[in-house]
This record gives structure tokens, sequence and C-alpha cells, in this order.
């Protein structure tokens, strides 16, 4: 274990980066060495400090059930998403689609939840793709999951009970908000549309219907903000019983239609 008096030098220097809870971070690095390795922390720590996403530092991120590894290709699984898989859990469902599935977070998370179910997770990064298939392995999930190179519907053949979706919602004006750690070492694209954050949500609710069975769920998150535009568009596409979900800090989260 790393000493008491390194694990204190390691928190000051996170501290003064401007790191909220320093301790408990480097304690998180300390405990991802598998030895007493002083130099490897004091890097890791260093790191940190430049504001490189914890999760990157430690190249994973605890996620509903499981340990999902993450890089700098794909978004770090955050707990407000964690609404959505609750959420796609309250019902059964047999085969899901996972649009823009990046680590494959959700995607896996529903069919480790799920048994007997299969999935497909799209995304149009190769390098996410790569990571969500480290993912699948890691959970054993490689006979129940298929990982497509697609933008958004393109190259899905099918139908499936369930479709859900992180897409990128920020808009071009709200990026320069954003925590160092997401704007600087998150990838772009899957943080916003360069636009007003919608045009995903678009997309999204204008083929989904054409992918969804009879009584079939779409389930997307959304930024906090944009509960009744989204509600719009799947009720202008037909979907029914539209509802809004809150995430634990009781922020608008997610939106469910269902197809007819």
């Amino acid at each position: 274990m790393i000493s008491d008096a390194l694990l204190r030098e390691g928190a000051a220097i996170l501290a003064d980066a401007g790191i909220d809870d320093p301790l408990r971070e480097a304690r998180l690095i300390s405990r991802s060495l598998c030895q007493d390795d002083v130099q490897t922390f004091t890097g890791m720590i260093n790191q940190r400090a430049t504001r490189v996403p914890l999760s990157h530092v430690l190249g994973y991120r605890d996620f509903y059930d499981h340990r999902f590894v993450v890089s700098k290709d794909v978004l770090d699984p955050r707990p407000d998403t964690e609404a959505l898989v609750i959420a796609a859990l309250k019902k059964t469902f047999t085969q899901v689609l996972d649009l823009g599935t990046g680590s494959g977070c959700i995607l896996l998370s529903l069919l480790a939840a799920q048994s007997g179910a299969t999935g497909v997770g799209t995304d149009i990064s190769e390098a996410a793709l790569a990571v969500a298939a480290q993912n699948r392995t890691r959970l054993g999930l490689q006979e129940r999951t298929k990982l497509l190179l697609s933008d958004w519907f393109a190259n899905v053949e099918g139908v499936f009970d369930l479709i859900v979706s992180n897409p990128p919602y920020i808009a071009a004006d709200e990026m320069e908000g954003l925590q160092p750690e997401v704007r600087l070492h998150e990838p772009h694209f899957a943080l916003t549309d360069e636009a007003d954050g919608l045009t995903a949500y678009r997309k999204i609710t204008a083929g989904a219907p054409d992918y969804l069975a009879s009584g079939g769920r779409l389930i997307v998150e959304i930024g906090p903000t944009q509960a009744q535009a989204v509600s719009e568009m799947m009720h202008d596409v037909g979907l029914l019983q539209i509802r809004v979900i809150p995430d634990l800090d009781g922020r608008d989260r997610v939106v469910i239609g269902h197809k007819p």
C-alpha cells in the first residue's frame, strides 16, 4: 500500500489543481495499483492534476452493476445515465438496439440483467466499438451482442422491442461551460452536434418507428432542458404513452415513448 504520507502529498497536489474530494481520488488511484509503486502513483496523480478524467487515469469506470473499460475514445459513463437503464429494465425485452453505444455501458448493462435477450450496439467510431468489444468480452456477452459501425440507423437491419440511446445533446454554445475533464478529454462528436443539441433526437425519432416492433419502446437520455422538445418529436412520429423520468437529482433525464 502507498504510505499515508504519500497519499496526503498526492491529495494536496490534486487539491491545488482544483479537484473535488482529492483524498478520495488519491486513495482510488492507490488502490488501482498492483503493488507499492511510488513512481506509478506519482505519475497518475500528476496526470489527474492536469484534469485528465479520473476514469482515464484508472482505465475504468463503475456503472450500474459492472466495471467498464473506458478511454479517450468514449464518453465516461455517468450515474445520470443509470436512470435510462433502470427505466428500460422496468419491462422485459428480447431484442435491444443501442444507438451510439460508446463504451457499451448501456447495452451491456441491459443484456447482463436480461438473460436471453440479444442486442445490437452501433457507433460511428471504430475506436469506440473497440472499447465496447473489450467490455463485451469482460462481461461474457459475445454471443448475445453485435457491434456495428453505423451512423444511427444507416446499417441497422431488423426490428427491436427496445431502442435506447444517449446521443450528443450539448448545444454548441454550452460547450465552453463544461468541466475541462469533459470539454478537453472526451470525444467531441459524442458530446455535441455543433448546433442546438437536438439534431440526434430528430434523426432517432424519425427513424425509430421503422425499427420498433408493435408495443416497442424508444428510450433516450436528454439534457435537463430538452424534455418538451424531445417529447414533441416522439409525439409527431406517432409514439404514445410518452413519459419523462428524472435522474437522482430530480432533473429531467429520460424520455420514453411507445409504438402503438
